[in-house]
């Protein structure tokens, strides 16, 4: 589907520069090959959508199943946009600081006291690592919510939550024998346990347990019963994206990801892939939204205009400025900012541009100078977890996007 940018008189489809979109999808079917076995695609430029495009199959092995711009794939770690959002629409509204204590709002996140400084855990091995900074302990009190946002809390960047709430949860569709509650509350009591990897504040380490935290805590700010609820309410009815949310209720149009062989022993469809957000009933502040490029695109727009203009909302345009970097990172509040080397984002996408990705292959780039938009959804670990494809497909297309929009 083909629509013209507000302003523009353009031909869309034609060739009439040296880059056109035959670039872009060039790339795309490369990536149909190494990377992802489904892909869809949405840019928005000065205000419109120019492209909204599905390439690929969601059953690869028979390919009787394309995929469409209706697909909704598993957002991953694009979540923690919304979840931050709701949190800065409820700073916003002076329900809480950015520098309050965490326990402020969760008390049993300071039940332990202070905690000793270790290594965390690998999430593919789930072997302990070794501590790479030297603590006595760490007093749980002194994190805030600046901290989580800007993943400078030395939280753990992930620990096994989901071996530790409760039994497998089961496909979808079918009830869970462990409420939600029970699941949640254990968890909590579990990241109130685990020592912790760095000093909160000293340097970036990005952490899902830290997102685990922000949903729980919009979720208790806003008196709500899930964290989907407060997202729902704030972020996704106000821009009537119906096509996103927690738990789709068709797993048949979502585009499934890797086969589960260590945990679930079944491939992901219609269920979050992040065992963590799983365990928790596939509701959490890290993963599990699902979500169309299209709408993911428009959630992308409504930032761009909202941190534009004299009536721009200044707590929103703090979240997409530099808060903090170590080395080449650069992390806004919930944002991370483009990285001065090595960005997702590519080369071209300009230095104020901000964004996030998502381990299943998601991505949302924002460039406020070129008023352009960039939703990127694959399920690239279809056939497993190696990264190495994906991190060279995302900053390729991103740049042949940039030429192509240049050339309009």
């Amino acid at each position: 589907m083909w629509l013209r940018p507000h302003g523009k008189d353009t031909d869309l489809t034609s060739s009439n520069n040296n880059f056109s979109f035959d670039a872009v999808e060039a790339i795309i079917r490369q990536g149909l090959e190494d990377t992802a076995p489904a892909v869809a695609l949405a840019v928005m430029y000065r205000g419109g959508l120019i492209a909204e495009r599905s390439y690929g199959y969601l059953d690869p092995e028979t390919r009787r199943r394309p995929t469409l711009c209706c697909t909704r794939f598993d957002l991953a770690s694009v979540t923690k946009l919304y979840t931050a959002t709701a949190f800065l629409m409820q700073v916003g509204e002076g329900k809480v600081a950015l520098d309050d204590p965490v326990v402020q709002v969760i008390p049993e996140f300071g039940r332990y006291g202070p905690r000793p400084v270790e290594g965390g855990q690998n999430p593919h091995t789930l072997e302990r690592l070794p501590a790479e900074v030297r603590a006595d302990a760490v007093d749980p009190a002194v994190v805030t919510f600046r901290h989580l946002l800007t993943h400078t809390s030395g939280l753990a960047p992930w620990r096994d939550v989901f071996l530790n709430v409760g039994p497998i949860p089961p496909p979808p569709g079918q009830p869970d024998s462990v409420p939600r509650a029970g699941r949640i509350a254990r968890a909590l009591d579990l990241i109130a346990g685990y020592p912790f990897v760095d000093l909160p504040g000293r340097m970036i380490r990005y952490s899902d347990l830290g997102l685990i935290l922000l949903g729980e805590a919009i979720t208790r700010l806003d008196g709500a019963d899930t964290v989907a609820d407060v997202i729902a309410t704030r972020v996704l009815a106000p821009l009537c994206l119906e096509q996103t949310g927690f738990n789709p209720p068709d797993p048949a149009c979502c585009a499934p990801t890797e086969f589960d062989a260590r945990w679930r022993n079944r491939r992901c469809r219609g269920e979050v892939h992040d065992e963590n957000a799983a365990a928790l009933g596939g509701i959490a502040g890290h993963a599990g939204l699902f979500s169309t490029a299209t709408e993911v695109a428009r959630f992308g727009q409504w930032w761009l205009d909202a941190i534009r203009g004299s009536g721009a909302n200044p707590v929103l345009g703090e979240a997409v400025r530099e808060q903090v970097r170590s080395g080449e990172e650069r992390r806004g509040l919930g944002w991370a900012r483009k990285a001065v080397e090595g960005s997702s984002a590519g080369v071209l996408f300009g230095e104020n541009s901000f964004g996030h990705t998502g381990f299943t292959g998601t991505s949302l780039w924002i460039d406020p100078a070129r008023e352009l938009v960039v939703a990127l959804l694959t399920n690239r670990v279809y056939h497993g977890r190696d990264a190495e494809a994906i991190l060279a497909f995302r900053p390729a297309l991103h740049d042949a996007i940039c030429r192509w929009v240049d050339g309009l």
